[in-house]
């Protein structure tokens, strides 16, 4: 049987109204096998969690003035910095300048049962300190915001190649037929807001159905996801289910990942228009719930995103990732620190609750941090790129709750005490979503790539329960 039969036996059956409901079912159990995104799992032992939530602090936050508590550094404000330490290192706005030591700027205080320290300026934060495992010894390569992003999310600062996110949607599939595996929400405030490319969350060289796809954090979530006037849902239905079985007809052909991925994104563009509008639908919230939040829902900020966040978590989203940009504190840094963390701490902080008193903490991971870090020299009233050492924490199933990991020399420098890289943070997350990063492998022109690259990574087991 030619196309043309196939297609006019399919408007055949249409038109006479028999064997319509068989024909969808037997389209869909067709397309499902060609567009699928509940791959077999990649699982090498037992998952502690089972979803991602990363809080991502655009800008790099200064460890100085949040999380690494450095009395010494306030002793020697103002003087100079030994040489020995910043001489052919890699400084980004500072070369050739006198580097003058920059006391913290912010008082640092014990938090919680456990005496997590941080700075008074997460008055929310420091109710849940007692959830918290900060690692203050991370340590990256990549100096400049954009491939310290890149850094950051794919383990090379080589672009085109897929971000964790995408790496873990591949590897485990997806939990929700309804939504996207993998979304990203942005917001912004505090400080200087530097641009976030949309290949921070691509798939790369994975199939582009591994991507991550951007919400709107106000207005339309989704662009074109609601009909025009005119056109029903059974109408749209109707397009959809003739488009995808073309591209069927042309997959058998070619066998392509790509026509499988179009076919998959038409269906999901399909279910998104019944599920969207129920997910950002917040007036079914109760009162206390957004007042723990501190926002107003859909008004775009972090505190509104964290709600929304928490919403995608229960629907079965796998990668979540909130970008708040406003931490590149070059100057002001006392005042812009203070203003940036008034603009993410009451969500981040309701976020953690609400997960727990849902009793999804326990197999969730929350990540909090930045790119990089800022220098221990001044620059003016502010900070520079650092790379040598900064911090960032954790919470969820699974990770040493109330705890303070590694540390930095006593300038917040050099991570000399238990060093933790981007690419171990990789290998410990994915051990922690079940996966081993050393079997974790796409092999792409011939070579096996994995998150972790070649280079080494060990799984930090020490953060771990």
């Amino acid at each position: 049987m030619n196309n043309h039969q196939q297609i006019a036996r399919r408007t055949f059956l249409h038109r006479t109204g028999i064997g319509s409901i068989a024909l969808t079912g037997l389209l869909n159990s067709r397309l499902s096998q060609a567009a699928s995104d509940r791959m077999q799992p990649t699982i090498h032992h037992r998952p502690r969690v089972k979803r991602v939530i990363h809080l991502c602090m655009a800008g790099g936050p200064s460890h100085l003035e949040t999380f690494d508590y450095k009395p010494e550094l306030a002793k020697l404000n103002g003087e100079n910095m030994p040489a020995e330490l910043t001489e052919g290192q890699p400084i980004a706005q500072l070369q050739g300048q006198a580097l003058k030591v920059l006391g913290p700027q912010h008082e640092f205080v014990k938090c919680g049962q456990s005496g997590v320290r941080m700075t008074k300026v997460f008055r929310h934060m420091a109710e849940i300190a007692d959830e918290m495992c900060v690692v203050n010894s991370m340590h990256t390569e990549q100096i400049n915001h954009d491939p310290a992003h890149t850094f950051f999310n794919t383990g090379t600062a080589i672009s085109g190649r897929p971000s964790m996110g995408s790496w873990v949607l591949y590897g485990l599939g997806a939990e929700t037929r309804e939504l996207p595996g993998f979304i990203v929400l942005t917001s912004e405030g505090g400080g200087q807001s530097q641009p976030i490319s949309s290949r921070q969350w691509h798939s790369g060289f994975l199939p582009s159905r591994f991507q991550g796809v951007q919400m709107n954090s106000s207005g339309d979530p989704v662009h074109y996801v609601s009909n025009p006037p005119g056109v029903r849902r059974e109408i749209q239905g109707d397009v959809i289910s003739a488009i995808n079985e073309i591209n069927l007809i042309r997959n058998q052909q070619l066998n392509d990942a790509e026509i499988a991925t179009r076919v998959n994104a038409y269906e999901l563009a399909f279910r998104m228009q019944a599920s969207i509008p129920e997910l950002t639908d917040l007036s079914g919230e109760p009162k206390h719930i957004v007042d723990m939040y501190g926002c107003t829902p859909g008004d775009g900020s972090f505190a509104s995103n964290c709600l929304l966040a928490r919403r995608l978590a229960e629907r079965g989203v796998r990668f979540i990732q909130l970008y708040h940009r406003g931490w590149d504190h070059h100057g002001g840094i006392k005042r812009g620190v203070e203003v940036t963390a008034n603009l993410v701490d009451q969500g981040t902080a309701a976020l953690v609750r609400d997960l727990k008193q849902r009793g999804m903490l326990e197999d969730t991971l929350i990540v909090w941090g930045g790119e990089f870090g800022r220098t221990p020299m001044a620059q003016g009233d502010g900070r520079d790129h650092h790379i040598k050492g900064f911090s960032l924490w954790m919470a969820g199933g699974g990770v040493r709750a109330g705890t303070t990991y590694g540390g930095t020399d006593e300038f917040g420098y050099n991570a000399t005490e238990n060093p933790v890289h981007v690419r171990d943070f990789h290998a410990t997350l994915l051990h922690m979503l079940g996966i081993d990063h050393t079997r974790f492998t796409y092999k792409y022109k011939g070579l096996d790539f994995r998150l972790t690259g070649v280079e080494e990574a060990h799984v930090v087991h020490d953060l771990l329960t």
